[in-house]
């Protein structure tokens, strides 16, 4: 006996894309955060507990790192939220022009902040290999900065194809939406890792 095949309703009128929970790549996304996040986690760990055993923290003979280029970086990354924004509510609204308009401005953002970022590990007044303190210190700046470059990365990719015609493909209005939802990911994990490096050491 051949069974023969049962279509209960027509899916063809279902779009090709969502946003949100609802697409598997925003679930990538978010595995890559919270994955990206238990790291962050264990250095967070590693810094507490390597500040208790130290009589001082820094230790003695040590100056905090200067503040510069640290808060020139934390005002400039929390400013970006603002076209960030911008771009998340035009990916949702299919509104390209407006995302060709922003996302170049997006890219120019990572370069100076990895311009800067570049000025903050020589504003931490230690080298790596001093002790365990220097070691930390850059490995929070070193983690901090993979992020923004692989983020920016991806930024730049996703501006040259806002250029060509697959800008008016939907799903790639996803893949923007996306892309913003991780940046406040990245500037939101600034902040208590500003604060660990610059202002901790001055309590």
């Amino acid at each position: 006996m051949i069974l023969e095949p049962r279509f209960t309703d027509d899916l063809s009128d279902l779009p090709t894309y969502k946003f949100g929970p609802s697409s598997l790549t925003w679930w990538g996304i978010v595995g890559f955060m919270v994955i990206e996040g238990a790291g962050f986690g264990l250095a967070f760990a590693a810094y507490f507990f390597i500040m208790g055993h130290e009589q001082g923290w820094p230790p003695e003979g040590r100056l905090p790192p200067d503040l510069l280029a640290g808060t020139l970086f934390l005002v400039i990354i929390l400013l970006s939220e603002f076209p960030n924004a911008i771009i998340k509510k035009a990916a949702r609204a299919g509104d390209v022009p407006t995302i060709r308009l922003l996302l170049p401005v997006m890219v120019a953002v990572g370069v100076v902040l990895l311009i800067i970022r570049g000025f903050e590990f020589n504003s931490l007044n230690c080298r790596w290999t001093d002790d365990a303190y220097a070691s930390i210190i850059w490995a929070l700046l070193i983690l901090h900065a993979a992020h923004i470059l692989t983020d920016w990365l991806d930024t730049v990719v996703l501006c040259a194809l806002m250029f060509t015609p697959v800008s008016y493909e939907p799903r790639r209005w996803g893949d923007v939406d996306e892309n913003s939802m991780y940046w406040r990911y990245v500037w939101m994990l600034w902040i208590p890792v500003y604060l660990m490096i610059y202002w901790v050491p001055r309590l």
